[in-house]
């Protein structure tokens, strides 16, 4: 048996941390769902950039757009949701065959908007409806700002993805936000299913700190934070808050482990895929880390619900030095401006090439 085919078994969604419309278009993501159980994906503005950037794939569409007068952010929503509601669209039956559970795919409101309160949920509410399609997640982050967001986007009906989040105090802030929303759906006479994922950062941990703490300890700290994180998860799905929602129709805002791949060469490629499995959970992963988990990964056990042993892991890092809560502040500060950067690195991308095409255009209508 595939090891995809294991962790799926196992009860964990297997979902491609990848979009480019090469991916559609040649057929890779159908051959990823037939073959390696990949049942979702998300993108982020990075991935769009790399996309857009490094391929001629979008070139046409490009030209066509600025030639009608797009631009910038509104250029850019466009051609995400022409894949993103195509890959959607190759989810959709498992979307229905789990009724809502799985099937997803993801995008990211802009990152300029992470302190912005009213403009999260204002854009929030537009690309859901431009999508047109129920498998769709909006992408919010878990800064001050987006947890207020969060909780008023989902009253008002939109599926959200929780992002950069990097400890179990994020997760918890982002879990209570989904049920305040929820509870106000409730309270409203609203359906209360409204679906959530809650997205825990893992591998930016260890590259933080490789560093500052002995080698022995590299590669340690990541997968030992989301082992609290999912203890949290555990005993929150067991605690009479949800029971109280569950009981009037809403579905478990389900964890999942993001930035999965590895970023040190001395370390297992699959390491945060064999380490991270568990039932219920999400890891979306990198392009070359599936291929590397169905080539030749290895899934041994499952996470114990307890946390197993990670707090005696964060206490050596403790001692060693490191302040886990503000690494984890440091953390998704580091990771709102590494968005923004990107998302500003793609709008210029967007500008030039817009710009290249459009006299490219002009110059050959002339001859």
């Amino acid at each position: 048996m595939k090891t995809t085919q294991q962790l799926h078994d196992l009860g964990q969604s297997l979902w491609l941390d990848n979009i480019t419309r090469d991916l559609l278009t040649s057929g890779t993501l159908d051959r990823y769902i037939r073959e390696l159980s990949i049942t979702g994906l998300t993108s982020n503005p990075t991935i769009f950039d790399h996309a857009i950037r490094n391929a001629d794939a979008y070139d046409v569409a490009i030209r066509e757009k600025a030639l009608s007068g797009k631009s910038n952010e509104a250029l850019f929503f466009e051609l995400a949701l022409e894949d993103l509601t195509q890959a959607a669209d190759l989810f959709h039956s498992t979307y229905v065959a789990t009724d809502g559970v799985d099937g997803w795919v993801s995008l990211e409101v802009s990152p300029l908007l992470a302190n912005d309160t009213v403009g999260t949920v204002q854009a929030a509410k537009q690309l859901y409806a431009q999508a047109q399609r129920p498998n769709l997640f909006i992408k919010i982050p878990g800064t001050k700002a987006g947890i207020a967001a969060i909780e008023e986007t989902i009253f008002a009906g939109v599926p959200v993805n929780v992002t950069l989040l990097f400890s179990r105090e994020h997760y918890i802030a982002a879990a209570e936000a989904y049920m305040s929303g929820i509870d106000r759906r409730i309270d409203a006479g609203l359906d209360p299913k409204v679906a959530s994922v809650a997205s825990i950062f893992v591998s930016r941990w260890d590259v933080a700190i490789k560093d500052k703490v002995p080698e022995v300890l590299h590669n340690r700290l990541g997968v030992a934070i989301a082992q609290r994180a999912y203890k949290a998860y555990c005993e929150l799905l067991a605690s009479s808050r949800w029971s109280k929602l569950a009981d009037a129709g809403a579905r478990p805002q389900r964890l999942l482990w993001a930035s999965t791949g590895t970023k040190d060469p001395n370390a297992p490629d699959t390491l945060y895929l064999e380490t991270l499995a568990a039932p219920n959970t999400i890891n979306t992963m990198p392009e070359k880390t599936l291929l590397a988990l169905a080539e030749h990964g290895v899934i041994k056990n499952a996470l114990p619900q307890d946390g197993g042993n990670a707090e005696v892991i964060i206490a050596e890092f403790v001692r060693a030095g490191v302040d886990d809560a503000a690494l984890a502040a440091q953390l998704q500060h580091e990771g709102a401006q590494s968005f923004t950067k990107s998302w500003k690195d793609l709008m210029e991308c967007i500008a030039s090439k817009s710009t290249e095409l459009m006299k490219s255009h002009i110059g050959a209508a002339r001859l």
